[in-house]
């Protein structure tokens, strides 16, 4: 049956319409249209990886051009990430106030119009405030992805179809380390300085996103809590009709089992039952996490320039490792529902852990990039695998926010991190920054492992 029928918007069978919305949802078979929703949210992922990965690009190239110190440099990077670190903490909150989508139509606008004044920058102040603020806008991205994907796909497919929304978007770091070689190595582009065209690529790409996004439905889940049962019934009601027309037969009935009233839930239950537990975990994984994650994408080309690379081979070997990222993210799609998170988690961490030692270490070109490459493949399964975790812990009415500050400081780590990692690199040597990064992987593996829940294939409102 598809339930597509009903007496009225508000009740089926005596239930409320937005307490059984996440069980219509969950049982919906995968389809053309939740594929076409995951390509579409996933492009997003694109700009914000893209952005993130960009900052160690422009502190390797603008450290020649405009004679940057250790301070300076580490200010290039950190400006991005200081500006997500704000935008984190409060569009997050505002998407489970607002809603998802009007988020996302936000978050991309103003990173589209900051990027594209970046590119304009005079000066390092001036490229510095308009970073930080195109950071901003991006700031609840990736909260956005993996927080509007879970509430639409079906549960049976969630952690593999946010993987493959994840690989679609780390094309974007070898992309963004190739086009900032080329770009270097010719220096101008059109009269223009390469690094500029970089910003210009980012913003045109995310503004033309910001029209394909205009056509999303808001969550039923989010409309549920709001008690707007009538808006969810028929955005679930139109997506059975789509569903069933595509697969040709009749939808999978609604389990009774699975009517979880839903409900608007205050900031503070973060800290209070099962999810303090859940949120000093995951408050410390996000802290843990930057350094061995982040730490080597932002930093990569700065560090092997002090490794003795120019400029141009350092964004080339720098941007063959990067190539890791959407391989290391196709690998997990077939692992992501197979294996429990949070082993997944631990396991490809250990695998970050020990590659980053290796990479520390190398000296030979062949050894840099392979074991950079083999890196940043363990990164995109741990990534992966925590971008769907941090969905499944926290309830409806708080997901977006729970995860959004929590996910702030992995941001506001990101703008400690160029500070201490560039001093260290310099007095103490690669090995030293990777031999620090390894000894946090393992403090994360343990914290997941103690204070952890397992999640894998259960309905969001089970966990």
């Amino acid at each position: 049956m598809t339930d597509t029928a009903s007496p009225t918007p508000e009740r089926r069978g005596g239930t409320p319409i937005g307490h059984r919305a996440a069980a219509r949802l969950d049982r919906l078979p995968p389809s053309r249209w939740h594929r076409r929703l995951t390509l579409v949210v996933g492009i997003g992922a694109f700009f914000d990886l893209y952005e993130i990965f960009l900052g160690g690009v422009l502190a390797a190239v603008l450290a020649g051009q405009w004679h940057l110190g250790h301070t300076a440099k580490s200010w290039v990077i950190a400006a991005g990430f200081l500006g997500m670190f704000v935008g984190a903490n409060v569009l997050s909150v505002l998407a489970d106030r607002f809603g998802r989508r009007r988020m996302f139509l936000v978050n991309l606008a103003g990173y589209s119009l900051f990027s594209l004044l970046s590119a304009c920058a005079p000066d390092l102040s001036w490229l510095l405030v308009l970073r930080f603020l195109a950071g901003l806008g991006l700031g609840a991205e990736l909260v956005l992805v993996d927080t509007y994907l879970a509430e639409f796909l079906p549960r049976a497919v969630r952690g593999r179809y946010i993987a493959w929304a994840y690989t679609v978007g780390f094309v974007g770091v070898p992309v963004a380390a190739l086009l900032g070689a080329r770009l270097v190595a010719a220096h101008r582009l059109l009269g223009i300085e390469g690094w500029r065209w970089l910003l210009v690529a980012g913003a045109l790409g995310a503004g033309f996103l910001q029209l394909m996004r205009r056509q999303l439905p808001e969550s039923p889940r989010w409309l549920a809590v709001q008690g707007r049962d009538a808006e969810a019934e028929r955005i679930v009601a139109g997506l059975e009709e789509r569903v069933a027309r595509e697969s040709g037969g009749s939808l999978p009935s609604v389990p009774e089992t699975e009517t979880v009233p839903e409900r608007k839930v205050p900031l503070g239950e973060m800290f209070r039952g099962c999810y303090r537990r859940r949120t000093v975990m995951w408050w410390l994984f996000q802290v843990l996490q930057t350094v061995g994650y982040y730490g080597f994408g932002s930093l990569a080309p700065v560090v092997l320039t002090a490794k003795g690379h120019t400029v141009t081979e350092s964004l080339l070997y720098a941007a063959l490792s990067f190539c890791g990222y959407p391989v290391g993210s196709a690998l997990s799609i077939p692992l992501i529902d197979r294996i429990e998170r949070r082993t997944l988690i631990i396991a490809s961490a250990l695998g970050i852990a020990g590659c980053g030692l290796a990479f520390g270490f190398a000296a030979a070109t062949w050894a840099v990039v392979t074991f950079g490459f083999l890196l940043t493949v363990c990164s995109n399964v741990f990534s992966n695998a925590f971008h769907v975790y941090q969905t499944e812990i926290f309830p409806t009415g708080l997901r977006s926010s729970a995860i959004g500050i929590a996910y702030s400081l992995s941001r506001l780590t990101s703008v400690v991190l160029p500070f201490v990692a560039l001093s260290v690199l310099s007095d103490l040597g690669a090995a030293a920054v990777f031999t620090g990064s390894a000894g946090l992987m393992l403090l994360l593996c343990l914290d997941v492992a103690l204070l952890g829940p397992r999640t894998t294939g259960r309905s969001l409102e089970r966990i």
